[in-house]
């Protein structure tokens, strides 16, 4: 059966590394503006656009039932 070697491989120095910073990182954040901005843009920033024009675009279009030479949007 597989799975029977563990550790027998050679593993990368880099990846060790690179995953003993990603388990890690909660215990080296710091918050500085470049942070902040990021997270800011990210949890209200680009979901307000994205509420924005779903708002504005509601119903404008239909798609249901709709046949060539007809027009899509509805007003």
């Amino acid at each position: 059966m597989a799975g029977h070697n563990h550790g027998l491989t050679h593993q990368d120095p880099a990846i060790i590394k690179w995953n003993n910073m990603t388990t890690n990182r909660h215990k080296y954040f710091r918050w500085t503006r470049r942070t902040a901005w990021i997270s800011f843009a990210y949890v209200i920033l680009v979901p307000a656009m994205l509420g924005t024009v779903a708002y504005k675009t509601d119903g404008k279009w239909d798609f249901r039932g709709k046949r060539r030479g007809d027009m899509i949007s509805e007003f």
